[in-house]
């Protein structure tokens, strides 16, 4: 409730009405002023030119902003004297010609220049004036001040170069740890040739495919491919203890299933709290067989390998059940065997490739792989992993995956003695 005399009592008056004064009348005095003074004291600044950029007229508020006098710009300056040299030009090759086509320039942005030799940043927007039967008159100017724009520019475009530097530092970055996770070079191998090829999906991101081939002692070659859980520095720290597992493993018992074994039992151990630690991973040896070479391996949780047959067979050496490595305390890990005969390839590879998608959704998957891969026979380790290269690109020239690929060949005698 109000207490009595109140401000908002009904029956109490006003302030305005006790003194005699009606607010509206107050209000709408306020909206008397003269034309002329809302030319020329308007928050923006406004200019009028001859066709030929004579300045016939001038507001306050533009002649504040340069520091000019109205008799030094009317009748004696053109626009195009008050701009810099780059605005000159632009004035003659951008504005005019818009003035003459369509009879107006919206938001022109240019730097005036002031009666003590600094910049203004401007908005320009100009519109001409024309006679009832279509002539040109004149042309009304409105200046509108960009200083603060500018500045907020200025200080976005500074941003945006920094966020690019640091982008370009992380891709250095990337890049170089993600080559310490993949071999500087593949070994050269007496009867065999070796080819790779490792495909990041983001270079921002270190991805968690791996591959190696390194000596076990006498004629025998271990070898294997992966694809560790997750991206980023955890695949990163996974992929390197992956890597070093397998080998230090291999020398202690190189049978394929005792090395994923125990690469499962490191994973387990090093699990910490939240972090996946798991991977896929074919491993196997390789050793000489009469005139090819015999091919022992394990697979964990990993898509088939491939032998691609020099007469355009396609083997698939699958392995069923295989499970995941790192995910289970006792896992199971199922064996293969193959040998590679002259002019035959031997292929590893990531669910990058298979799972590479077309436009339109279509994904290549194991058995496209195969079938393609029967047209590639002939072509040696290099041009096999150079033909799969070509086909992942056909099916997704943006890989959503990160792709590993590697070939081990038998090129033959012939091609031996080269």
């Amino acid at each position: 409730m109000c207490a009595a005399g109140s401000r908002l009592d009904p029956e109490e008056p006003g302030d305005g009405e006790r003194s005699g004064t009606d607010p509206r009348a107050v209000f709408s005095s306020l909206l008397e002023d003269s034309p002329e003074e809302l030319y020329d004291r308007a928050p923006c600044g406004y200019l009028s030119t001859l066709m030929d950029g004579e300045i016939a007229k001038v507001n306050d508020t533009l002649l504040d902003w340069l520091g000019y006098r109205r008799e030094e710009l009317v009748g004696t300056r053109r626009l195009g004297d008050l701009l810099t040299t780059a605005g000159r030009l632009y004035h003659e090759t951008h504005y005019a010609p818009m003035l003459r086509m369509h009879g107006e320039a919206r938001e022109l942005a240019l730097d005036l220049v002031t009666a003590a030799g600094r910049r203004l940043p401007v908005l320009l927007t100009a519109v001409v004036k024309s006679t009832e039967d279509g002539q040109p008159l004149l042309v009304r100017v409105t200046v509108f001040d960009a200083r603060e724009r500018r500045s907020y520019e200025r200080e976005l475009l500074a941003a945006k170069r920094k966020a690019e530097q640091e982008r370009e530092r992380l891709q250095r970055l990337t890049g170089t740890l993600q080559r310490t996770l993949l071999p500087d070079a593949l070994p050269d191998i007496d009867g065999l040739e070796v080819a790779a090829h490792y495909r990041a999906a983001s270079s921002d991101q270190v991805g968690g495919d791996f591959y190696d081939v390194f000596p076990l002692g006498g004629d025998r070659w271990g070898f294997f491919l992966g694809d560790v859980c997750g991206k980023g520095p955890e695949a990163a720290v996974l992929t390197s203890m992956t890597r070093y597992a397998l080998r230090a493993a291999a020398v202690r018992d190189a049978d394929p299933a005792a090395v994923l074994t125990t690469l499962n039992e490191v994973l387990r151990q090093q699990r910490s709290p939240g972090a996946p630690r798991f991977c896929t991973v074919v491993f196997g040896v390789l050793r000489p067989d009469g005139d090819g070479f015999a091919v022992d391996l394990a697979a964990g949780g990993h898509p088939p390998a491939l032998v691609i047959r020099a007469g355009g067979e396609v083997d698939v050496l699958h392995t069923p059940g295989g499970q995941l490595v790192g995910a289970l305390p006792e896992p199971r890990f199922t064996g293969a065997s193959t040998r590679l005969a002259p002019g035959d390839v031997f292929v590893l590879y990531t669910d990058g490739l298979t799972e590479a998608r077309r436009a339109d959704g279509t994904m290549l998957e194991e058995e496209g792989l195969a079938e393609a891969a029967a047209a590639f026979a002939g072509r040696g380790a290099h041009g096999v992993v150079a033909s799969l290269v070509d086909l992942l690109t056909e099916w997704s020239g943006t890989p959503s995956d990160d792709t590993a690929v590697l070939a081990i060949g038998h090129p033959g005698e012939a091609a031996c003695s080269r």
